[in-house]
């Protein structure tokens, strides 16, 4: 991974959203001044108004039953120790949510705050939905200085701050502790090759009869981490960082797995290829392991009584990167930015505020406050997950750009490629072929 030279701060010196950040220094540069019209950010910020003048904000988000009562009693918080700030509070499931908010956003009722992922914030960006916050990340209004380099830079696009990170993630294999314990099996480990990790689920299939591993081939963030430790990406600029030919070799790969039995069969591979930790494999007891978000190994520990672990993906870690799976973003007709990105500063920062949202959304992305949440956690899977996740950090190197618009496409076509070799449809290149140009399609 190429090293950056870093700034004093921690910023890049040789990328674009760092020189200007460095042309906006006279203003960052009186950080001790108070904030008014912050017209360096040009998105029609609010203008100076009393500190203690009433202030209404509208929040929008969406996620579990869980997570709504959670990011309420945060806004709670806040409003206690900011008393003349409320909020008007909006939530759904996940259902749908996208298509409320494109009708918000595009309307006079759009909400202040509002939570995004990385498959939509590349094409908010490009729709001049999302306000510009590089200003506030410049003069300590929103302080990033705690998370890992690579994970706030996940929330740039085409040079400007957009996304905030929620919370922290990172790909992470899933296996059934259990199960090798039992049969007196090796536990996989971070660092092991590809052909190490192939060879060790067709060990686990041999003694275990159950398949040693979830062929992944179908999963865009195994895709993604294997193109990245081969020097190559899964988006360049504007297009595709892959060839054909890299696809093909990465479905000739898993084919040469289920051939030699470290994998299940085509149709419960399919019962996998979807996002649901319900029905993963090493949750329904059908595979040893699963390709997942290391995030969601508590969820998925709900789901089974057997204990699970978490490894890395396959190969050289440092592929990996800090990313997260939901922002908070402020829309850019906002008229009350200082107020809404002062509350987004006190989720992230705040030490009542990031106990009580704990790792909902994410590992906290403020690192330091994330180790005393791991020193009080009580649930030792949430505390393997912070453990996990802390100690892979050291490893990452620099992060890839938020996905293009037309992800969610690319991700489906994947699937869809990838189903058609696992079941003989199509060979790896044929495959290949139909995916890259499905692909190319979606992101232009």
């Amino acid at each position: 991974m190429r090293a950056l030279a870093r700034h004093a701060d921690g910023v890049s010196l040789s990328s674009p959203l760092s020189r200007r950040l460095l042309l906006r220094g006279l203003l960052v540069g009186a950080a001790a001044a108070p904030l008014t019209a912050a017209a360096a950010c040009g998105d029609d910020e609010d203008g100076p108004v009393a500190p203690d003048a009433p202030v209404e904000l509208s929040v929008f988000w969406s996620g579990t039953d869980a997570r709504a009562r959670l990011t309420e009693e945060v806004l709670a918080l806040y409003t206690r120790k900011h008393p003349n700030v409320t909020f008007t509070k909006t939530w759904q499931t996940d259902k749908g949510y996208f298509d409320r908010l494109a009708e918000l956003t595009a309307g006079d009722k759009a909400p202040d705050i509002f939570q995004i992922d990385d498959d939509h914030l590349a094409e908010y960006a490009a729709r001049r939905t999302l306000a510009g916050l590089l200003y506030y990340q410049g003069a300590r209004k929103l302080e990033t200085r705690p998370m890992h380099d690579s994970l706030w830079r996940y929330g740039y696009v085409d040079g400007e701050f957009v996304g905030v990170p929620a919370g922290e993630d990172t790909q992470g294999l899933v296996y059934n502790r259990t199960l090798l314990t039992r049969h007196g099996l090796p536990e996989p480990t971070t660092g092991m090759t590809w052909e190490q990790h192939i060879a060790w689920a067709e060990q686990v299939t041999r003694k275990t009869k159950v398949p040693g591993t979830q062929d992944p081939s179908a999963d865009d963030k195994a895709l993604w981490v294997w193109l990245r430790q081969q020097g190559k990406d899964l988006y360049q600029d504007k297009g595709l960082g892959f060839t054909v030919e890299d696809v093909t070799r990465w479905f000739a790969l898993w084919s040469g797995a289920r051939d030699r039995g470290a994998t299940p069969t085509p149709d419960v591979i399919r019962q996998g290829n979807t996002g649901d930790v319900t029905r993963q494999l090493v949750v329904t007891g059908r595979a040893a392991t699963s390709w997942v978000w290391a995030g969601q190994m508590p969820d998925l520990q709900k789901g089974t009584a057997d204990e699970l672990g978490v490894v890395a993906y396959p190969g050289d870690p440092s592929a990996q990167w800090a990313r997260a799976g939901t922002y908070w973003s402020v829309h850019r007709r906002s008229t009350k930015k200082d107020a809404a990105v002062d509350v987004i500063n006190f989720m992230l920062n705040d030490p009542e505020a990031v106990a009580l949202l704990g790792t909902d959304r994410g590992l906290p992305p403020n690192a330091d406050l994330r180790a005393k949440l791991g020193e009080t956690v009580t649930d030792p899977t949430v505390k393997r997950s912070i453990r996990f996740g802390s100690e892979l950090a050291k490893t990452f190197g620099d992060g890839p750009r938020p996905p293009l618009k037309g992800h969610r496409t690319v991700r489906s076509e994947l699937v869809k490629a990838a189903e058609n070799a696992q079941s003989g449809r199509a060979t790896p290149a044929r495959a290949a072929e139909q995916f890259v140009a499905a692909a190319s399609a979606a992101i232009a």
